[in-house]
């Protein structure tokens, strides 16, 4: 078990500066100029990185008016049909190659969440420099073992899991020939109150699994990621959007 991983040229872990992800998410409101904007703006923030979400309405779920694919729960999307709103917030595909090339020309990583086999070729074929498992994906077995093959750093989200879930996704990733891999503690609701965050799971995930260890923030401010850092956080991922009161399916991410 690695106490580090490398993206790109940095060095992730204890002791080493925070790595801190810029999440795009569906903020562009299928504007590419928008979508620009926001890794432009996440470059003047200080980000190291940018991370997208690479699926369709059709990889990630069916078009049906059933009970079973509406949203509830007490979300932002309560009662949205699951078709058409991931019909509204992806990332078209076309965008993302040409987004990566916005971001090494500011000096920043790119990359995606992948959500089915189909996003992970695509993705390899961007030559992204790491892999992102999302928490609802964490057991998805084969889409793990899938990225783990590729060789390249996995980061891999725990919003939903299980320790023993966890622990399932690092055998089967290492069995798949992962050497290097990043978890993040993860509230999976949106927004995540403040109360809710537990961020001394942080330093009990880094002990029990022997990985550098992070914070996924769905939180509205940033008091969250800054305790999280205290607690020896060394990967932040936090949404960004250029102003919350621009209409779209993530306003307020």
């Amino acid at each position: 078990m690695t106490k580090c991983i490398e993206i790109g040229n940095r060095r992730i872990g204890p002791a080493e500066p925070t790595y801190v992800i810029a999440e795009v998410s569906a903020n562009h409101n299928h504007d590419y100029a928008q979508a620009i904007r926001i890794i432009e703006a996440a470059k003047d923030a200080g980000a190291d990185a940018i991370k997208l979400q690479t699926y369709t309405p059709d990889t990630i779920t069916i078009a049906s008016g059933r009970e079973e694919f509406r949203i509830g729960g007490g979300t932002l999307w309560d009662g949205r049909n699951l078709h058409d709103l991931y019909g509204e917030a992806y990332t078209p595909w076309e965008w993302q190659p040409r987004l990566k090339k916005v971001a090494k020309d500011l000096g920043m990583d790119l990359f995606s969440s992948a959500f089915d086999a189909t996003a992970v070729d695509f993705l390899e074929k961007m030559d992204v420099p790491v892999h992102k498992v999302a928490s609802f994906e964490l057991v998805d077995i084969p889409l793990i073992q899938k990225m783990a093959r590729t060789g390249k750093p996995l980061i891999m989200s725990t919003g939903m899991a299980s320790v023993e879930e966890i622990e399932e996704a690092l055998q089967c990733a290492r069995g798949a020939g992962a050497t290097q891999i990043a978890l993040l503690k993860c509230t999976s609701a949106y927004p995540a109150p403040a109360e809710e965050m537990n961020l001394r799971t942080i330093p009990e995930m880094a002990r029990r699994f022997g990985v550098p260890v992070g914070l996924s923030d769905h939180t509205m401010g940033i008091a969250a990621p800054v305790a999280a850092v205290a607690l020896g956080a060394c990967i932040i991922e936090k949404h960004l959007t250029l102003s919350r009161a621009t209409p779209g399916p993530a306003t307020r991410s």
